[in-house]
């Protein structure tokens, strides 16, 4: 008796690892063949996680010409016996074996050692008065009868824990994963002379954007996100069409010459179940704590719309930096996100720091009355903050107001999706600026936009998106600032865009797309201009 409990004791070292294949193993007692191919899990016993288990299966050898073991066997009906009298496999309803076909002898030497297992934990927990000397003497019978089966299983469990051991070693870390991002781009305009004067140059670019993303987390739950970023491309609005309306969202102002540097830093983590704080410490941007409520269509430039005004209300543009982000749900229907960024947070020079320069705050509430619809309500107080800010859009006249005023926004973005293949969006923009400099003065800024999108149009993965609406505009000021020569915009410019991504594989897309902006600057003496883009995204 002391053999076999020294035995049973030094079988919980595979145990743990063909619980896993016991269970695949029974549930597949409606299958039509019992000639399958098996996989077994190495799994440690302190990290058995779902994803642990994926990641360790490696396959067995076939035993589609072993004899296997029948119903109306000895050994089949001891093992029925053995489960239903200790529980040994789970996954039925009854706690019962339910066996109604021949089982390979390697699932039955699976279900053997979760009996195994069940016996030794009678035995760990002081309750092994409970397993009776006659269930004993079956499974030392069971376990010789089954003994080249358990020694081939035990075989690989070490083989694959070997290997499990070696890449342990050698992976990068057990705390931070690495993904990433490329953006091949050819972009350029196709149509359009001359704005404000000047001669639009209609050259076509090849450029890229590369973002390498290094995430850690030390609980589980929280995320420390490091971005590495090199572009070589700039905004069109610098060298093409001399306004800042239709650039594109996967641009870089000034770019970087390829330069790596550090872009987003940040890091999440959460506050009780329900609130999650972020706190930015470079490139914050108001996507990284709230809904903008444009699915399919906000990518941040890597996928959906190809424009910066396409992505998302402008009005978000005016947050940005470094500071705190918080979001709180108070259900699934219901959520408010809270934040502040500072543009010059490092800067310790009078009329920078953290509140002193330019700076944006955010409050939003963000409803979702049914799964097919979500509003967002929005309200951003900025100061000297433009649109340039995190991206690029609007008329140069509102830009300019902007960058010497404290602004109020108000914003409304709202999402219907009635099928799994359409969703119908947009939002509405106004912006009060008070001017602060020279001469003072109210403006007033408006920009709206009705966005569609076409999930999984012609293959499972593309999206179509139309995007049209109006970039900001300047639609009335002060009768001061009127008289210092800041006058609203002229006339009306739209903003007309649309593109096509098509997944070629489950890392690779392509998008053609097309933006045209007619009276640029919202100035009808400006020729019309349409930009062309091809966005080639990788992504790891």
């Amino acid at each position: 008796m002391q053999k076999l409990f020294t035995y049973l004791l030094l079988s919980s070292v595979i145990c743990t690892a063909m619980l896993s294949l016991a269970d695949t193993a029974v549930a597949e007692e409606t299958s039509s063949t019992s000639a399958t191919s098996n996989q077994l899990v190495a799994v440690d016993p302190e990290e058995n996680t779902e994803e642990t288990q994926q990641a360790a299966m490696a396959q067995v050898t076939s035993v589609s010409q072993l004899s296997d073991v029948q119903t109306t066997d000895w050994a089949f009906q001891a093992l029925q016996s053995l489960v239903e009298r200790y529980g040994c496999i789970a996954g039925y309803p009854n706690g019962t074996y339910r066996g109604n076909r021949a089982l390979t002898r390697y699932e039955f030497a699976a279900g053997l050692n979760a009996c195994l297992d069940r016996v030794n934990e009678l035995i760990a927990t002081g309750t092994a008065d409970l397993v009776t000397k006659q269930d004993l003497a079956t499974l030392q019978r069971l376990q010789e009868t089954f003994a080249a089966e358990l020694a081939t299983l035990r075989g690989r469990v070490d083989a694959l824990e070997g290997k499990t051991a070696e890449l342990e070693a050698n992976q990068f870390s057990t705390t931070t994963k690495l993904n990433g991002e490329a953006v091949i781009a050819v972009g350029g305009v196709i149509s359009g002379d001359t704005v404000h004067g000047n001669k639009v140059n209609r050259n076509f670019v090849l450029g890229n954007r590369v973002r390498l993303n290094l995430d850690t987390s030390f609980t589980g739950k929280d995320l420390l996100r490091t971005r590495l970023q090199a572009t070589n491309l700039d905004f069109f609005s610098n060298t093409a069409t001399f306004t800042p309306e239709g650039d594109f969202r996967f641009a870089f102002p000034g770019g970087n010459r390829n330069n790596v540097g550090i872009d987003a830093l940040l890091y999440q983590f959460p506050l009780g179940d329900k609130t999650t704080v972020t706190l930015e410490a470079n490139a914050g941007a108001i996507d990284d704590f709230t809904n903008t409520v444009n699915p399919y269509i906000d990518g941040d430039g890597g996928s959906g719309a190809l424009s910066q005004f396409g992505t998302r209300n402008p009005i978000y543009y005016l947050v940005n930096g470094a500071g705190l982000g918080i979001k709180h749900e108070f259900s699934g229907n219901l959520e408010l996100s809270l934040g502040y960024l500072s543009n010059s947070a490092n800067d310790p020079r009078p009329g920078s720091g953290l509140f002193s320069g330019a700076y944006g705050a955010i409050a939003q509430l963000t409803v979702k009355p049914s799964d097919k619809i979500t509003v967002g309500l929005t309200y951003i107080n900025a100061y000297n903050n433009s649109f340039f800010a995190n991206g690029s859009g609007g008329s140069t006249n509102a830009n300019d107001i902007l960058q010497a005023s404290e602004s109020n926004s108000y914003g409304i973005q709202a999402s219907f999706q009635p099928s799994s293949k359409f969703i119908i969006g947009g939002w509405a923009g106004y912006t009060n600026a008070q001017v602060l400099t020279g001469v003072r003065g109210n403006a007033d800024i408006w920009n709206y936009a009705l966005t569609l999108s076409f999930p999984d149009l012609g293959k499972k993965g593309n999206i179509a998106g139309i995007i049209v609406g109006m970039e900001p505009k300047v639609t009335a000021v002060s009768t001061s600032l009127r008289t210092a020569g800041v006058d609203r915009d002229p006339n009306t410019s739209y903003h007309i865009e649309g593109f096509y991504q098509y997944k070629l594989s489950d890392n690779i897309s392509i998008t053609p797309g097309i933006i045209w902006i007619t009276a640029p600057d919202h100035n009808d003496r400006n020729d019309s201009i349409v930009n062309g883009a091809l966005r080639t995204t990788f992504t790891f």
